[in-house]
């Protein structure tokens, strides 16, 4: 009943912003219903997220409850930049993937084992999240920037372009998403050299490969950027291979061990 809640508060806070995209001529649902619901979702979610932890204790490993708390950290950090900035269109790349992860983990449930979050484990595990969660946003953010500069190159920008910043804000905000998402990630995988017993172990080598080679790509982007002003299309392909091999490191490997090699 709470996956179907907040589906629903969901589906309503995506349907708004796709309303407030509409020509001007046309009426658009004021800011004020948007932020509510959006984040009467977030607090619907949130709730659920809370409970499910709680009776379960595992620090949301499974493969779906992981990807439910990196899509509404993703949700919260984009709630909060869009207060300020013009950003609300990212939601609709967003919002979309929210009610696939609730029914698959409704649907295809795992039989993960509980892992003790004591000695900085859920401290790793929080970090790691936060980092996904920031680094999914810039890529989001860049597939926008990629459309943005296409469109205005053509001089042909449609009515989700004429919505967002200027060019240059765009870049520079997606600099600023990396660079934080940049700094947890190094953070996560200190912690994990720290707190977890054996990062090398079978079931970690290659997420830990994987995770330091993202990370290698989003050190490079940024060292590119500040020495040499790489901005554009390079920086947007740069962002979208830091963030297929993490996401990859992650979840394509949890997809595996949860689903591909269960006995």
């Amino acid at each position: 009943m709470m996956n179907v809640v907040v589906m629903a508060a969901w589906m309503s806070t995506w349907l708004i912003i796709a309303l407030r995209l509409r020509k001007p001529p046309q009426p658009r649902p004021p800011s004020w219903l948007l932020n509510s619901l959006w984040l009467l979702a977030l607090i619907i979610q949130g709730a659920s997220l809370i409970l499910t932890w709680t009776n379960s204790q595992s620090g949301f490993v499974d493969f779906f409850a992981a990807l439910s708390v990196v899509l509404w950290l993703t949700c919260f950090l984009l709630f909060l930049a869009q207060l300020n900035r013009p950003l609300e269109s990212l939601g609709l790349l967003i919002i979309p993937f929210i009610p696939p992860t609730l029914l698959g983990s409704y649907f295809f449930p795992t039989q993960s084992t509980s892992l003790s979050l004591d000695n900085g484990l859920g401290l790793h595990i929080f970090i790691s999240l936060l980092a996904y969660s920031l680094l999914t946003l810039a890529a989001l953010h860049a597939l926008l920037l990629g459309l943005q500069i296409r469109q205005l190159h053509d001089h042909k920008p449609n009515i989700l372009v004429r919505t967002l910043p200027p060019l240059q804000d765009m870049e520079s905000l997606l600099f600023k998403v990396i660079a934080l998402g940049w700094l947890l990630l190094s953070l996560s995988l200190i912690s994990g050299f720290i707190y977890l017993d054996d990062l090398f172990a079978q079931h970690v080598a290659h997420k830990t490969l994987l995770s330091i080679l993202a990370w290698c790509v989003f050190a490079i982007l940024l060292y590119g950027h500040w020495q040499y002003g790489w901005r554009g299309k390079k920086a947007i392909r740069w962002t979208l291979v830091g963030f297929l091999l993490l996401m990859i490191a992650f979840f394509g490997s949890k997809f595996v061990l949860e689903y591909l090699k269960q006995p």
